[in-house]
């Protein structure tokens, strides 16, 4: 292998550049004599904070950017969170490994009660995933479900202020950035079902980079690898970005692919739920079959309505 300086691609917010420093930490330690430099880079996602993502269009928000950075060449890899990724890649461009799973959960983060269930029937609840929404608004009808965007620290200190009575964020980002001790409860995943990919990162590369690909696979975990493409396989089917109500999650238990999927209307009215066991090759079948069952359920109406 020859000594290169590795360029990766990244979003400027503070749980973007712990995952891109992960990447690099990882790639020095594990290839002596290779040397990482950041390329900090803002997306269409982190430009537009005034309005809801769902309705500036979900898909590929945080990361078209970087691909075209490294499609110009001023980038050699992109580190993603998982949950943000597109289905489709640009030509050129492919997923060239995804590292451990962090703890996939939601977490339910507030200074005054102790869990969901505490939370008074009118509660204000920050969040601007629908994908959240629809799942705590049909436990919890007269929840008022605030907007809420921004980088963990701004979520945090909108929480601090007194402008929520809680919000959700993902365990994994608030584990990653140090501050675990902020969750005030992780959402069980039979309460709240998580996002595609929720917890893994990914790493994007050139398809025609051959030496690069060869190096990258050797962060791949094939156990997370195996979960999200199962997920993403549902995700595909379904048609769905990142900013819809839409929610995957598959699990290994004693060598099989468990996987649980879910549709929602936003308000919660309605939730169209499936799910499956299957051989861990059967990744993308078992993702596949999923959205088939909630397709014909009637997720096509919901998913329509919100004009994918």
């Amino acid at each position: 292998m020859t000594k290169k300086t590795i360029r990766i691609a990244t979003r400027k917010s503070p749980l973007a550049l712990w995952q891109a420093e992960h990447v690099a930490a990882l790639l020095e330690n594990t290839f002596p004599g290779v040397t990482t430099e950041l390329v900090k880079m803002s997306t269409q996602g982190d430009k537009i904070l005034d309005a809801p993502l769902a309705k500036i269009g979900g898909k590929g928000l945080f990361v078209k950017e970087l691909e075209v950075g490294m499609l110009e060449g001023t980038a050699d890899i992109a580190v993603h969170s998982m949950k943000d990724v597109p289905v489709e890649f640009p030509e050129g461009l492919h997923l060239a490994a995804i590292l451990p799973r962090e703890d996939p959960t939601d977490a339910f983060v507030s200074n005054r009660y102790a869990s969901l269930s505490d939370l008074p029937s009118n509660a204000r609840i920050g969040t601007s995933s629908l994908r959240r929404q629809c799942q705590i608004k049909e436990l919890y009808p007269s929840a008022e479900i605030l907007t809420l965007r921004g980088n963990v620290n701004t979520r945090l200190a909108k929480l601090d202020a007194g402008d929520y009575d809680a919000i959700i964020l993902a365990s994994a980002g608030l584990i990653r950035l140090g501050m675990g001790e902020r969750i005030t409860q992780r959402l069980d995943t039979k309460t709240s079902l998580p996002a595609i990919g929720q917890g893994a990162i990914g790493i994007e590369c050139r398809v025609d980079d051959k030496e690069l690909n060869a190096m990258l696979s050797k962060l791949h975990d094939n156990e997370t690898g195996i979960c999200v493409r199962a997920e993403r396989a549902m995700n595909a089917r379904l048609s769905g970005g990142c900013q819809v109500p839409i929610a995957g999650f598959a699990e290994i238990h004693d060598n099989q692919l468990f996987m649980r999927g879910l549709v929602g209307n936003p308000d919660g009215s309605v939730i169209y739920r499936s799910e499956g066991t299957d051989n861990l090759e059967q990744a993308q079948a078992i993702g596949k079959k999923i959205a088939e069952d909630l397709l014909a359920q009637g997720a096509d109406k919901i998913l329509q309505t919100l004009h994918l």
